[in-house]
């Protein structure tokens, strides 16, 4: 089975915790062992894991990405104008894998899941998959 979160952006680039919304599917789930695979379907939106205790992670993080790809440049040559986020969302991918023992996820202790957002803000889609033995 496929879950999937409905999640509404605020700004053009966010990085929102969804964690606890495969924690909450998670424990939905019969699933004791295995994976989650969390994935994005869009062109310019991503999933990352990485620190969650200091907010400043994440706004140090979309800052440096706007400096490496700034949302308006001569060179650029796609019709829609959003090149940059399509550069931000190749970058941080567009899927992670989790491990699950003992119906939990395995994640560090400063860690999380994001949903990336680069083109907002939007209503967005993430699927979450569950693979395993209960």
């Amino acid at each position: 089975m496929i879950h999937t979160l409905d999640i509404l952006t605020r700004k053009r680039d966010e990085m929102i915790d969804i964690t606890h919304l495969v924690k909450d599917l998670l424990r939905q789930s019969n699933i004791r062992e295995g994976i989650a695979v969390i994935y994005s379907p869009h062109t310019t939106a991503g999933v990352t894991i990485n620190e969650n205790a200091d907010p400043d992670v994440r706004h140090d993080v979309l800052m440096r990405l706007d400096e490496v790809y700034p949302w308006e440049h001569e060179k650029y040559r796609h019709a829609e104008g959003n090149s940059a986020a399509h550069l931000k969302a190749i970058t941080t991918g567009s899927s992670q894998t989790v491990l699950i023992h003992d119906g939990k996820l395995v994640l560090g202790r400063w860690q999380a899941i994001y949903f990336c957002e680069f083109d907002g803000p939007r209503r967005r889609t993430c699927l979450v998959k569950f693979l395993g033995d209960s």
